[in-house]
């Protein structure tokens, strides 16, 4: 029989990042969760959590962490029936999600399910090719993703697409592409993309020459904000979703560099195969919603 609290005690060190963050959360003594991780360790035979800084579940710790987190979400669901009509009861709910379907469209699909439901949002952001990997360690529950199979214990839905376009400031276009986006020039530019996992700028440009430059000078910039910004402001060319380029074009602040190309990115939900209502009732307006909000999949 596992012992829930040692299992608690890796969560929030996992979690908060550091074993000290992880036992003031769980109102205990640093040394107190030292001694519950070494505990599980020593009952389960192995080791579960690197001493790194942040600490790392071994894939040992993960399959523990994902069981956890399962389980947790179920006594949430129970709890919160058991309490309807006291006291609002909060549940957490931790999804993987990608900046670009943050910044744009992800909030306003669940909109009315925050209001209508007593739950707190756990948010963890990655590259959409990389966001399953966060359900897999069993970090998140869902996730939006580009991955169509789904994963061992899991169900997934397609959403919708969004489609992705080169652009740039009329400025910076005369710049550094006076005769046009060259592989050359497109060689000098300054770029920008989100981050070392961001492929949509190589698939275009791939796509537009066959091949893509061996070098680029490249701003990399993990915010769908602060990496609109960087375009706007004109000091990169870059790869925006046309939910953000159309107010932009609109008003002559950013140009197609590329027209006639684009990258189209398929999103999937994928969470859990869990019988939970708060799990249930969230993707189902999620994926109602998304598919107002964004093209059909290809």
């Amino acid at each position: 029989m596992l012992d829930y609290k040692l299992i608690e005690a890796l969560a929030m060190v996992v979690r908060e990042g550091g074993f000290e963050k992880g036992a003031k959360a769980l109102h205990i003594s640093q040394s107190a969760v030292s001694q519950r991780i070494r505990l599980l360790e020593e009952q389960m035979g192995q080791v579960l959590l690197t001493r790194t800084t942040p600490p790392r579940p071994t894939s040992g710790g993960q399959k523990i962490l994902k069981h956890y987190l399962q389980v947790n979400h179920l006594e949430q669901d129970l709890v919160a029936c058991a309490e309807e009509g006291t006291d609002p009861f909060f549940s957490t709910m931790s999804v993987g999600v990608n900046a670009d379907s943050l910044a744009t469209w992800f909030l306003n699909a669940i909109h009315s399910f925050l209001i209508e439901e007593q739950v707190l949002l756990d948010i963890r952001v990655d590259d959409q090719e990389q966001t399953h990997q966060l359900l897999r360690d069993g970090e998140v529950m869902g996730c939006i993703t580009t991955l169509e199979q789904p994963m061992q214990g899991c169900r997934i839905d397609p959403i919708g697409r969004m489609t992705y376009r080169m652009v740039a400031t009329p400025g910076f276009a005369d710049r550094w592409f006076p005769n046009g986006i060259t592989m050359e020039a497109a060689s000098r530019a300054p770029a920008v993309t989100f981050n070392r996992k961001d492929t949509l700028h190589q698939q275009l440009l791939t796509q537009a020459f066959e091949k893509c430059p061996k070098y680029m000078p490249i701003h990399y910039v993990p915010s769908a904000e602060k990496f609109a910004d960087f375009i706007a402001s004109g000091l990169a060319y870059g790869m925006l979703p046309e939910q953000q380029i159309m107010p932009l074009a609109e008003s002559g602040g950013i140009i197609d560099l590329t027209p006639g190309y684009s990258v189209a990115v398929n999103l999937y939900w994928q969470c859990w195969n869990l019988n939970a209502t708060l799990l249930k009732k969230l993707s189902e307006q999620l994926i109602q919603r998304g598919r107002l909000l964004l093209a059909p999949t290809t």
